[in-house]
């Protein structure tokens, strides 16, 4: 049998034993590490602009219009709110869990964090269908538009996250996401840690600061 290469016991010593089909960048950290950390400094930038262009129409309203703090229902948010960084500890189960090789463990978990990401989007849905009652659209201020703008793209990327889980639930139920591709996990964890630490951020602005 072949001694291991350098690549593999590196692979193995970072807990990614697939690290001879994934050889390490220079900064000792898989491609496909550094490839989701430079994704997720892009979506900074992109969620920087919006959050950006929400401050700055913020209070433009003409006076006596209709306002997304006129319907704000923050209880109701806050409990969304509540669900969505639940989803953050089950997904750290998710993976420790593969990590330790409890793949039935894990896949509840991964289907666990996928439901409670499927409530917070349903939540965002509800949330906006009463808001259009109340009479505020995506075309009725320069506010709204910048409140749809900024909170329906932050749903977007939750609903990607959920796709990638339930991705990650069908690869481990066809035994196509062994312990040595935890990394896979590890990454998707990365994607969901960022999307609930920006609706941290966008729940303070948006929601709670007038």
């Amino acid at each position: 049998m072949a001694a291991p290469t350098k690549t593999e016991e590196h692979g193995a010593a970072h807990g990614d034993a697939g690290g001879a089909n994934h050889p390490p960048s220079t900064t000792g950290l898989s491609n496909e590490k550094v490839a989701m950390w430079a994704f997720l400094g892009s979506e900074c930038l992109l969620f920087g602009a919006l959050i950006s262009v929400y401050l700055l129409y913020k209070g433009q309203d003409p006076e006596g219009a209709i306002t997304p703090h006129d319907v704000y229902d923050i209880p109701f948010t806050s409990v969304s709110t509540f669900v969505l960084l639940m989803s953050s500890l089950t997904m750290v189960l998710a993976l420790a869990a593969i990590q330790r090789g409890e793949h039935r463990r894990c896949r509840v978990w991964l289907l666990t964090t996928a439901a409670l990401g499927a409530t917070f989007v349903g939540g965002q849905a509800y949330e906006f269908t009463v808001f259009i009652q109340e009479g505020v659209t995506l075309s009725s201020s320069l506010f709204g538009s910048s409140f749809y703008a900024l909170t329906g793209f932050h749903g977007v990327h939750v609903t990607l996250g959920v796709l990638m889980l339930l991705s990650l639930y069908s690869l481990s139920m066809k035994g196509k996401l062994p312990k040595e591709r935890a990394e896979s996990v590890e990454l998707v964890g990365l994607y969901w840690h960022f999307v609930d630490i920006v609706w941290i951020v966008l729940f303070t602005l948006v929601y709670l600061i007038k």
